[in-house]
């Protein structure tokens, strides 16, 4: 039973209720009938009355209950684009309100999950495509040596090597892979320590020693004397410096400079920076330099080990510190990676 007919019910009984009331009286208390004539014709006069304020109060109830009523199935079929319009009483003014801000976060919600469903396709498809060419190739070799097709050393020592780099290269992307889900996850709690950026810096150039010596890049490293404490957890900003040294490495001409500087950005900040020489970002390639998979070069980037994902682990990390991190660059003059660290 709609609400309307609730409302008309309860006019008519309780006018019901008036008339039986003035029967009784005129039965039992002797009113004369001009009385009994007088006080009916008021109490229908107030019954007609109560009906006309009855349709008034109700009508813009009953739109907003019907308008929400629309809207609610709207969103039970996946439409989350409308809203309930601010009409009717106060309180269904608030309802109205609430039910918009309702629809607003369910329509936010849904849009992530189709977003992370669609990322979730995406990273699935990459990964299985990653997976096949370096297992693919070392299938092949494999095969080739099993069947006695290779007898020369020297071939065989090449077989050898690229067996070893494409395991290599399997395991440092089911190592990206394995971070990355540990970010998504929320599994990294941070737990900073008071620490000096410059030792870190040092230890992680040092592992990059063969790099540098095998592409005859230059490293030029710039820091201020006056380095303050940062907070942060060291293991995972060598990840970060591994991953964008690691990329200026392999994007730098052979002969280049690298440029790695640290200076205080305010206050509160530090600014870490790596600057190469190679090949720059074209402008749409900086907005999605930090997505997971995206090469600006795939051919390239897959046979130089790049996975796709450092960068994306990067941003993770710093996101993780109350970091920015970013990049500058044009295409043809470098780029210039960079991101920030919160001082003790």
């Amino acid at each position: 039973m709609k609400l309307r007919t609730y409302l008309f019910l309860a006019n008519i009984i309780s006018m019901g209720f008036i008339l039986f009331s003035l029967f009784y009286v005129y039965d039992h208390m002797k009113l004369s009938r001009e009385d009994f004539v007088l006080l009916s014709s008021v109490t229908l006069g107030a019954s007609l009355l109560s009906f006309i304020i009855h349709f008034i109060v109700v009508h813009p109830v009953q739109k907003s209950l019907r308008l929400i009523t629309e809207q609610a199935k709207r969103i039970s079929e996946g439409d989350f684009q409308g809203e309930v319009p601010d009409i009717g009483p106060k309180e269904f003014k608030e309802l109205s309100l609430q039910f918009n801000e309702m629809n607003k976060k369910l329509d936010e919600s849904f849009q992530k999950i189709k977003q992370t469903e669609s990322s979730r396709r995406e990273l699935v498809a990459n990964v299985s495509h990653d997976l096949r060419t370096p297992l693919a190739s070392i299938q092949s070799f494999v095969e080739a040596l099993q069947d006695d097709v290779i007898q020369d050393k020297n071939k065989m020592k090449e077989y050898l090597n690229t067996i070893q780099l494409e395991s290599k290269r399997l395991g440092n992307l089911i190592d990206d892979l394995f971070h990355l889900s540990r970010l998504d996850a929320g599994a990294d709690k941070f737990k900073p320590e008071s620490s000096f950026i410059d030792p870190i810096i040092i230890e992680t150039l040092q592992g990059f020693a063969i790099q540098f010596e095998e592409k005859e890049l230059e490293i030029s490293v710039s820091m201020p004397d006056d380095l303050p404490r940062l907070s942060l957890m060291p293991h995972k900003i060598i990840r970060v410096l591994q991953n964008l040294i690691g990329n200026a490495i392999r994007h730098s001409p052979n002969g280049s400079t690298i440029e790695l500087s640290v200076q205080n950005l305010d206050e509160k900040k530090v600014l870490v920076s790596i600057k190469d020489q190679g090949e720059g970002l074209l402008a749409d390639e900086k907005e999605k330099i930090f997505e997971r998979f995206y090469r600006t070069d795939k051919s390239r980037n897959r046979y130089s080990g790049g996975s796709g994902l450092g960068l994306a682990i990067a941003k993770g990390i710093i996101d993780l510190h109350g970091g920015e991190i970013g990049v500058e660059s044009e295409d043809g003059v470098g780029s210039r990676f960079w991101f920030t660290l919160l001082k003790n």
